[in-house]
Protein backbone atom coordinates (compact mmCIF):
# COMPACT_ATOMS: atom_id res chain seq x y z
CA UNK A 1 0.00 0.00 0.00
CA UNK A 2 1.17 3.27 -1.10
CA UNK A 3 1.99 5.98 2.16
CA UNK A 4 1.74 9.70 1.08
CA UNK A 5 3.75 11.79 3.38
CA UNK A 6 5.99 14.64 4.23
CA UNK A 7 8.70 15.65 7.00
CA UNK A 8 8.31 18.11 9.28
CA UNK A 9 12.10 18.64 10.85
CA UNK A 10 13.57 22.22 11.54
CA UNK A 11 17.08 20.18 11.05
CA UNK A 12 17.56 20.24 7.19
CA UNK A 13 20.80 17.62 7.70
CA UNK A 14 17.79 15.38 9.88
CA UNK A 15 15.61 15.84 6.86
CA UNK A 16 17.65 14.58 4.37
CA UNK A 17 18.59 11.62 6.43
CA UNK A 18 15.42 10.62 6.99
CA UNK A 19 13.85 11.01 3.22
CA UNK A 20 17.15 9.03 2.35
CA UNK A 21 16.28 6.44 4.69
CA UNK A 22 12.47 6.38 3.23
CA UNK A 23 13.79 6.42 -0.61
CA UNK A 24 16.12 2.91 0.24
CA UNK A 25 14.42 1.24 3.05
CA UNK A 26 10.30 2.46 2.99
CA UNK A 27 9.52 2.26 -0.37
CA UNK A 28 5.55 2.41 -0.08
CA UNK A 29 5.97 5.94 1.24
CA UNK A 30 6.20 9.11 -1.08
CA UNK A 31 7.55 12.39 0.51
CA UNK A 32 5.20 15.29 -0.97
CA UNK A 33 7.25 17.51 0.84
CA UNK A 34 9.21 18.88 3.60
CA UNK A 35 8.53 21.89 6.45
CA UNK A 36 10.78 23.35 9.43
CA UNK A 37 8.21 25.17 11.27
CA UNK A 38 4.78 24.73 12.18
CA UNK A 39 3.75 27.29 9.43
CA UNK A 40 5.35 25.97 6.71
CA UNK A 41 3.85 22.33 8.05
CA UNK A 42 0.22 23.43 8.08
CA UNK A 43 0.19 24.55 4.15
CA UNK A 44 1.25 20.94 3.35
CA UNK A 45 -1.20 19.34 5.63
CA UNK A 46 -3.83 21.65 4.09
CA UNK A 47 -3.05 21.28 0.75
CA UNK A 48 -2.63 17.81 0.56
CA UNK A 49 -4.00 14.33 1.24
CA UNK A 50 -1.78 12.66 3.64
CA UNK A 51 -1.66 8.88 5.33
CA UNK A 52 1.29 9.99 7.42
CA UNK A 53 3.36 12.67 9.28
CA UNK A 54 7.16 12.41 10.24
CA UNK A 55 7.44 15.20 12.73
CA UNK A 56 10.22 16.71 15.28
CA UNK A 57 8.21 17.77 18.21
CA UNK A 58 10.92 20.62 19.05
CA UNK A 59 10.87 23.33 16.35
CA UNK A 60 11.40 26.78 16.06
CA UNK A 61 8.02 28.90 17.09
CA UNK A 62 5.72 26.19 18.06
CA UNK A 63 6.54 22.08 18.83
CA UNK A 64 4.62 19.19 17.32
CA UNK A 65 1.84 19.76 19.87
CA UNK A 66 0.94 23.03 19.08
CA UNK A 67 1.20 22.05 15.26
CA UNK A 68 -1.59 18.97 15.69
CA UNK A 69 -3.69 21.55 17.92
CA UNK A 70 -3.93 23.78 15.05
CA UNK A 71 -4.76 21.27 12.76
CA UNK A 72 -7.71 19.88 14.33
CA UNK A 73 -9.42 17.41 12.64
CA UNK A 74 -6.39 14.81 12.31
CA UNK A 75 -6.99 12.39 9.26
CA UNK A 76 -3.60 10.96 8.47
CA UNK A 77 -1.01 9.09 11.23
CA UNK A 78 1.99 10.81 13.00
CA UNK A 79 5.15 9.60 13.62
CA UNK A 80 6.97 11.23 16.44
CA UNK A 81 10.68 11.86 15.08
CA UNK A 82 12.51 13.20 18.15
CA UNK A 83 15.98 13.09 20.36
CA UNK A 84 14.27 13.55 23.51
CA UNK A 85 12.32 10.95 24.86
CA UNK A 86 10.76 12.82 27.84
CA UNK A 87 8.10 13.49 25.39
CA UNK A 88 6.88 9.99 24.67
CA UNK A 89 4.03 10.47 26.84
CA UNK A 90 2.54 13.17 24.97
CA UNK A 91 3.05 11.42 21.88
CA UNK A 92 0.98 8.96 23.04
CA UNK A 93 -1.74 11.33 24.49
CA UNK A 94 -1.83 12.50 21.07
CA UNK A 95 -2.23 9.48 19.66
CA UNK A 96 1.14 8.96 17.67
CA UNK A 97 1.72 5.85 15.76
CA UNK A 98 4.89 5.69 16.55
CA UNK A 99 7.53 7.32 18.54
CA UNK A 100 11.52 7.04 16.99
CA UNK A 101 14.37 8.22 18.52
CA UNK A 102 17.38 9.96 16.68
CA UNK A 103 19.43 8.58 15.41
CA UNK A 104 17.05 6.90 13.27
CA UNK A 105 17.24 3.12 13.61
CA UNK A 106 16.62 1.72 10.18
CA UNK A 107 14.68 -1.45 11.62
CA UNK A 108 12.62 0.98 13.81
CA UNK A 109 11.66 2.90 10.88
CA UNK A 110 10.87 -0.08 8.75
CA UNK A 111 9.00 -0.96 11.62
CA UNK A 112 6.71 2.20 12.08
CA UNK A 113 6.18 2.50 8.38
CA UNK A 114 4.88 -1.14 8.81
CA UNK A 115 2.67 -0.76 11.43
CA UNK A 116 1.40 2.75 9.54
CA UNK A 117 0.74 0.46 6.56
CA UNK A 118 -1.17 -1.87 8.40
CA UNK A 119 -3.73 0.63 10.02
CA UNK A 120 -4.19 2.05 6.76
CA UNK A 121 -4.61 -1.13 5.22
CA UNK A 122 -7.53 -2.18 7.49
CA UNK A 123 -8.90 1.72 7.33
CA UNK A 124 -9.09 1.16 3.73
CA UNK A 125 -10.92 -2.13 3.66
CA UNK A 126 -13.29 -0.54 6.25
CA UNK A 127 -14.02 1.72 4.29
CA UNK A 128 -14.52 -0.36 0.88
CA UNK A 129 -17.57 -2.34 2.35
CA UNK A 130 -20.38 -1.20 0.74
CA UNK A 131 -22.98 -1.33 3.80
CA UNK A 132 -26.90 -2.14 3.80
CA UNK A 133 -28.58 -0.08 6.75
CA UNK A 134 -30.01 -2.72 9.02
CA UNK A 135 -32.59 0.18 10.83
CA UNK A 136 -36.16 -0.23 9.07
CA UNK A 137 -35.90 3.72 9.36
CA UNK A 138 -33.45 3.76 6.58
CA UNK A 139 -35.23 0.96 4.52
CA UNK A 140 -34.49 1.03 0.76
CA UNK A 141 -30.82 2.59 0.52
CA UNK A 142 -27.29 1.68 0.41
CA UNK A 143 -23.62 3.29 1.26
CA UNK A 144 -21.34 3.83 -1.44
CA UNK A 145 -17.90 4.17 -0.21
CA UNK A 146 -16.06 7.54 -0.61
CA UNK A 147 -12.45 8.58 0.59
CA UNK A 148 -13.44 10.81 3.82
CA UNK A 149 -16.60 8.41 4.62
CA UNK A 150 -19.36 7.21 2.37
CA UNK A 151 -22.30 8.44 0.28
CA UNK A 152 -25.92 7.11 0.81
CA UNK A 153 -27.78 6.52 -1.74
CA UNK A 154 -31.93 5.68 -2.52
CA UNK A 155 -31.93 2.07 -4.38
CA UNK A 156 -35.11 3.28 -6.31
CA UNK A 157 -32.50 5.98 -8.05
CA UNK A 158 -30.40 3.29 -9.15
CA UNK A 159 -30.84 1.88 -12.61
CA UNK A 160 -28.49 -0.79 -13.49
CA UNK A 161 -25.20 -2.26 -12.24
CA UNK A 162 -22.80 -3.66 -14.38
CA UNK A 163 -19.95 -5.26 -14.07
CA UNK A 164 -15.85 -4.62 -14.70
CA UNK A 165 -14.15 -7.53 -13.32
CA UNK A 166 -13.94 -7.48 -9.60
CA UNK A 167 -15.66 -3.75 -9.72
CA UNK A 168 -19.21 -2.57 -10.01
CA UNK A 169 -20.78 -0.16 -11.84
CA UNK A 170 -23.26 1.72 -10.58
CA UNK A 171 -25.60 3.93 -12.65
CA UNK A 172 -27.96 6.27 -11.00
CA UNK A 173 -30.75 8.30 -12.53
CA UNK A 174 -29.20 11.52 -11.90
CA UNK A 175 -26.67 10.52 -14.54
CA UNK A 176 -23.85 9.63 -12.45
CA UNK A 177 -22.04 6.46 -12.43
CA UNK A 178 -20.20 5.07 -9.12
CA UNK A 179 -17.33 2.67 -9.10
CA UNK A 180 -17.05 0.34 -6.11
CA UNK A 181 -14.94 -2.19 -5.44
CA UNK A 182 -16.89 -5.30 -5.25
CA UNK A 183 -18.24 -7.84 -7.56
CA UNK A 184 -21.81 -7.68 -9.49
CA UNK A 185 -22.69 -10.78 -7.38
CA UNK A 186 -22.18 -8.53 -4.42
CA UNK A 187 -24.81 -5.90 -5.31
CA UNK A 188 -27.40 -9.08 -6.27
CA UNK A 189 -27.38 -10.34 -3.23
CA UNK A 190 -28.24 -7.03 -1.70
CA UNK A 191 -30.71 -5.84 -3.72
CA UNK A 192 -32.37 -8.73 -4.87
CA UNK A 193 -35.11 -7.88 -2.47
CA UNK A 194 -35.48 -4.32 -3.65
CA UNK A 195 -37.07 -5.19 -7.10
CA UNK A 196 -33.66 -5.77 -8.93
CA UNK A 197 -32.97 -8.50 -11.14
CA UNK A 198 -29.41 -10.13 -12.56
CA UNK A 199 -30.61 -10.39 -16.00
CA UNK A 200 -27.17 -10.78 -17.79
CA UNK A 201 -23.88 -12.20 -16.71
CA UNK A 202 -22.76 -8.54 -16.62
CA UNK A 203 -25.88 -6.69 -15.48
CA UNK A 204 -28.46 -6.48 -12.96
CA UNK A 205 -31.48 -3.74 -13.65
CA UNK A 206 -33.85 -2.19 -11.63
CA UNK A 207 -37.04 -3.88 -12.69
CA UNK A 208 -39.15 -0.78 -11.96
CA UNK A 209 -36.83 1.11 -14.76
CA UNK A 210 -37.72 -1.58 -17.45
CA UNK A 211 -40.26 0.47 -19.88
CA UNK A 212 -39.95 -2.25 -22.51
CA UNK A 213 -38.93 -6.17 -23.04
CA UNK A 214 -38.00 -7.06 -26.67
CA UNK A 215 -38.14 -10.90 -27.59
CA UNK A 216 -35.61 -13.42 -28.82
CA UNK A 217 -33.73 -15.92 -27.06
CA UNK A 218 -33.10 -13.84 -24.30
CA UNK A 219 -34.30 -10.64 -25.59
CA UNK A 220 -33.92 -7.29 -23.97
CA UNK A 221 -34.83 -4.82 -21.99
CA UNK A 222 -35.08 -1.08 -22.61
CA UNK A 223 -34.63 1.47 -19.29
CA UNK A 224 -36.10 4.41 -18.36
CA UNK A 225 -33.17 6.16 -19.39
CA UNK A 226 -32.98 4.60 -22.87
CA UNK A 227 -30.19 2.29 -22.29
CA UNK A 228 -30.84 -1.32 -23.95
CA UNK A 229 -29.51 -4.49 -21.75
CA UNK A 230 -29.16 -7.62 -23.70
CA UNK A 231 -31.19 -10.69 -21.38
CA UNK A 232 -29.35 -14.02 -21.23
CA UNK A 233 -31.40 -17.25 -22.17
CA UNK A 234 -30.64 -18.23 -18.67
CA UNK A 235 -31.96 -15.12 -16.62
CA UNK A 236 -34.95 -14.33 -18.70
CA UNK A 237 -37.56 -16.54 -17.12
CA UNK A 238 -36.19 -14.28 -13.82
CA UNK A 239 -36.73 -11.52 -15.77
CA UNK A 240 -40.19 -11.92 -16.70
CA UNK A 241 -41.71 -13.66 -13.60
CA UNK A 242 -41.49 -9.76 -11.86
CA UNK A 243 -44.35 -9.19 -14.87
CA UNK A 244 -46.88 -12.10 -14.31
Amino acid sequence: MKLSSIIVEDEETSRKILKNYLKKYCPNVTVLGEAENVEEALVLIRNNDLDLVFLDVEMPYGNAFDLLDKVGDINFETVFVTAYNHYAIDALNAHASYYLMKPISIDELIKAVDYVTEIKTKEEALQNQVLVPKTNTVNGKITIPQQNGFEVINTADILYCKADDNYTEIFINTNKKKVVSKTLKYFEAILKDSGFARVHKSYVVNVNEVVKYMKGKGGSVLLSNGKEIMVSASKKSNLLSYFK
